[in-house]
């Protein structure tokens, strides 16, 4: 057999070893993410066992997910921010995808001005990608930043039109703006993609009760 026919076939089966090892990964993390649900402190227990076995991505995924569940919000942002930055920190997908965790769980902690960071940085990996756009101006809301948010839940209803989330996030910063009007066609929109959402229909609640307050004091719409 050639040299060229058996570094061929050493190449395939280094390939289909990390397919399989990829696999064996993507399962390993879901079983975590499940327990994580019931039992955060087993599942960070096996995501340090796993760690000790390789420290391979998904187990420091695992135990940083779970630092999250189990209150430890900067703790497990920081791990993901340093797992998302990391040279086995996986695809671009990947690598947002820990930083989008990473943001969420600084709003836990009642950071949004540093889940905002977490957030851009992961739109530098997946620009564009409507769930992170979302996800920052959740976080420029909390902020009250709402010239902000409001390019980023144009982008995110430019990508997915309709989308119910994007109009109640933009109804409450047109609202903020005292733009009534296209706060309630915002409100309106998102009831007709989700009638039955209760955040929905609060601020459907507060954009009546600012327009009534507006005509009661003769202030022109």
């Amino acid at each position: 057999m050639s040299l060229i026919a058996l570094t061929l076939g050493t190449v395939l089966m280094m390939q289909s070893a990390g397919a399989d090892l990829a696999r064996a990964e993507a399962e390993r993390l879901d079983a975590c993410v499940a327990k994580i649900e019931t039992d955060p402190e087993n599942a960070y227990e096996d995501g340090l066992a796993w760690t000790y076995e390789g420290n391979r991505p998904g187990a420091r995924q695992c135990a940083a997910l779970a630092l999250i569940a189990l209150g430890n919000y900067e703790t497990g942002a920081d791990r993901l921010e340093s797992l998302a930055s990391s040279s086995d920190g996986g695809s671009m997908e990947q690598r947002a995808i820990y930083l989008s965790q990473a943001g969420q769980a600084w709003i836990m902690a009642g950071a949004p001005e540093v889940a905002v960071v977490s957030f851009s940085d992961a739109l530098r990996f997946a620009p564009g990608t409507t769930e992170l756009l979302l996800d920052r101006a959740g976080a420029y809301l909390l902020l009250e930043e709402w010239d902000r948010a409001l390019p980023d839940l144009d982008l995110a209803l430019a990508n997915s039109p309709g989308l119910a989330e994007a109009h109640q996030l933009r109804a409450q910063v047109y609202l903020s703006k005292n733009k009534y009007d296209l706060a309630l066609k915002d409100v309106d929109a998102a009831i007709a993609a989700d009638p039955t959402n209760i955040d929905t229909l609060v601020v459907r609640g507060r954009v009546r009760e600012a327009i009534r307050i507006a005509e009661a004091d003769g202030v022109p719409q």
